[in-house]
């Protein structure tokens, strides 16, 4: 592949976006876009315009965006996967609680928990929340069993166990309705669902990633300027696999699109440190090494979702000789949103996850959308920074093996 081009000749740009684990049409992600775009324009000083998507292909949109004198347009589009989390999350409130039993002893008996406490614990604690929630759903459960039981018994003798868990039933169900709110059970399936395998992807899911591989394959053969795959928290690690897998398949082109790859707020560690992870661990060694890509990795430590500044290569312990990327860097959340509206988001965890594609007050060399729509490659962007020094590097993973 030929050198990126200069920024002045970026003109077209095709963005893929794979979300996480997200069971929402991915109409939620445009109006995010929109949004956020135009408040992060009226902040930064350009204009950018979005409107829907003609003609056929996943769903996305259309952003013309007039940027630092040049007219930009970018076709984005959604990698969609939600029909697979929704299909996970179709479980009974007993089949939640065998799910919680046995990805908690995945992590617990693999060592695999222990490990990823010693790079960040905010993520180990968002893992380690919704068992204690649901555990503390199930203690009121029996609780409440127990007390009408008691009631009835001196009464009605063992036939008062039925109002008994009938009474738990009704309580267990409304704590599920409930979680909009706190989003325990949606947690419970996420890591469910990364662990189910042991970090392997199942059948399904590598049918869809085939899916995604072909469809970036065929934009590259497009007369775009520039193809970027942005993934975000679990989304990053399907990343890492559609992009290997693709780079593996294609021969290298001496001319085209430049191929970049943003990764935000990702949670790798979370599968790459399971003991069959062998498939993301050989990708991730494979991408970190290659010279046809850019991958540049953005977190921030105030996103307690993430592992924040820990090189997803590196602490998964895979990093070659030849290692080039990705590129670590912060958004820094503390200086780039104001002091209100960081006192404003600080304790709510879930958005701050989200606040990687949204406006900051204060942006500095992240803007997602001057990343997204704005005149430059990702690799000329970000061609004279330095990673982050608070970055972390240093190999945690007790399995390394990228071969079953």
């Amino acid at each position: 592949m030929s050198s990126q081009q200069p920024h002045s000749q970026i003109r077209k740009r095709r963005v893929f976006y794979i979300p996480g684990y997200d069971p929402i049409h991915p109409r939620r992600y445009r109006e995010l876009y929109r949004k956020e775009a135009r408040i992060q324009a009226e902040i930064s000083g350009y204009e950018i315009d979005i409107r829907a998507k003609t003609g056929e292909g996943p769903y996305g949109w259309h952003v013309t965006s007039q940027q630092d004198g040049a007219l930009v347009e970018t076709e984005v589009e959604v990698l969609v996967w939600s029909d697979i989390v929704r299909d996970s999350m179709a479980q009974s409130i007993p089949a939640t609680y065998l799910q919680l039993a046995r990805t908690a002893w995945i992590y617990i008996a693999t060592g695999a928990l222990w490990r990823l406490m010693r790079l960040r614990k905010g993520p180990v604690i968002a893992a380690l929340y919704p068992v204690a929630m649901l555990l503390l759903q199930l203690a009121a459960g029996l609780a409440v069993a127990w007390g009408v039981f008691a009631v009835l018994h001196p009464l009605a003798g063992w036939a008062g166990l039925l109002p008994a868990g009938g009474a738990a039933y009704v309580l267990m169900h409304w704590f599920r309705k409930l979680d909009n709110r706190l989003f325990a059970y949606y947690l419970m399936h996420d890591y469910a669902h990364s662990a189910q395998l042991k970090g392997a992807y199942s059948a399904e899911l590598q049918t869809r990633l085939n899916q995604f591989s072909d469809l970036i394959a065929e934009a590259l053969q497009t007369d775009v300027d520039e193809v970027l795959v942005v993934g975000h928290s679990s989304g990053a690690h399907l990343g890492v696999s559609v992009l290997a897998q693709l780079l593996q398949q294609r021969a290298a082109a001496p001319t085209g699109p430049a191929l970049s790859f943003l990764t935000l707020g990702q949670v790798v560690p979370m599968v790459s440190f399971l003991p069959r992870a062998h498939r993301l661990r050989a990708d991730l060694r494979y991408l970190s090494g290659h010279p046809e890509l850019t991958w540049v990795d953005i977190s921030a430590p105030g996103d307690g979702c993430a592992f924040a500044l820990c090189d997803p290569v590196a602490v998964s312990g895979v990093a070659g000789p030849d290692r080039r990327w990705p590129l670590v860097l912060s958004a820094a959340f503390t200086q780039t949103l104001s002091p209100a509206r960081w006192k404003q988001l600080r304790w709510r965890f879930f958005r701050l996850h989200f606040q990687y594609l949204c406006a900051f007050d204060h942006p500095g060399d992240y803007d997602y959308f001057r990343i997204t729509a704005g005149p430059r490659t990702l690799r000329h962007r970000f061609a004279d920074r330095a990673p982050s020094r608070s970055r972390i590097e240093r190999p945690v993973s007790k399995y390394t093996s990228v071969a079953a």
